[in-house]
């Protein structure tokens, strides 16, 4: 966790589910990450789910935290399967909290299939509700309106007024465009986006060309920053201030632990 317990660590980060044969070795090395920098809340990607099991239970019990997820999350589970254990393996969203979780809901968003939704949580946080949405995009060039009417969807939700409080309200997400995008500038016309407080010489890649996993079909996203913690007021008197933003780019093992890389983001309250 944040050592300042006026400050909330945030986290998102694109897992990669059961992609690549290494997954069970990249697990390891995600856990790593996590325990190496503590964020407090968490969202998360392509997480997996089997049964009445997710990924993101697995996380809570090595962690010590609280666990939510919801489906069906993009892309497609790949069909046919690419290795044995892929089958019959969901595709969600996940996120972990240092506090209890008290709601979760699934809220629809624009897609081809009527068939992709973003998590909204609510956390017992002791200073009151944290509201938190988690999600993931369309990419492809076929699907553009679809992405900004996503992109749209979910400053929306973030912007509802009955989520106003006296924290702020978070989207950890994996937004599939960096700001040259029309419909990504008009989401941070509503919501701040943390990087800005990074150091201007840190690497701002989350899907790296250097990543030996970065996937070739994604070729067009390469080298931008497309995984993003955004926020918004909670209310006018409180504005988001945050203390340092950065990326993790640490291979565990030798291994990156997917193709994406973490963003962290200390928020004061």
């Amino acid at each position: 966790m944040a050592s300042d317990s006026a400050v909330i660590r945030a986290a998102t980060w694109n897992v990669w589910w059961l992609f690549g044969e290494q997954w069970h070795e990249r697990e390891r090395g995600i856990v790593a990450t996590l325990e190496e920098w503590h964020p407090d809340v968490f969202g998360f990607q392509e997480a997996w789910a089997f049964g009445d099991r997710s990924q993101a239970e697995a996380l809570a019990e090595e962690l010590a935290m609280h666990p939510a997820f919801v489906e069906p999350a993009y892309p497609p589970v790949p069909d046919p399967v690419e290795h044995p254990d892929q089958i019959g393996v969901r595709m969600g969203l996940g996120l972990l909290s240092r506090w209890p979780i008290r709601r979760v809901v699934a809220r629809p968003l624009p897609s081809p299939g009527d068939d992709l939704v973003a998590m909204q949580a609510t956390i017992a946080h002791p200073l009151g509700d944290l509201h938190v949405f988690v999600a993931v995009t369309s990419w492809e060039p076929q699907d553009l309106e679809y992405h900004a009417a996503q992109l749209a969807t979910l400053g929306d939700l973030a912007c509802d007024p009955a989520l106003d409080g006296p924290l702020p309200v978070l989207l950890l997400a994996d937004l599939n465009a960096d700001f040259e995008n029309d419909a990504m500038r008009a989401l941070r016309e509503r919501l701040v986006d943390t990087w800005g407080s990074a150091n201007q010489s840190a690497d701002p890649r989350t899907l790296s060309s250097t990543n030996r996993f970065a996937p070739p079909e994604s070729v067009l996203q390469y080298d931008r920053r497309i995984d993003h913690v955004m926020a918004r007021p909670g209310r006018a008197d409180a504005p988001v201030v945050v203390r340092g933003s950065w990326i993790a780019r640490d291979e565990i093992d030798g291994l990156p632990p997917s193709d994406h890389y973490p963003v962290f983001t200390d928020l004061e309250v």
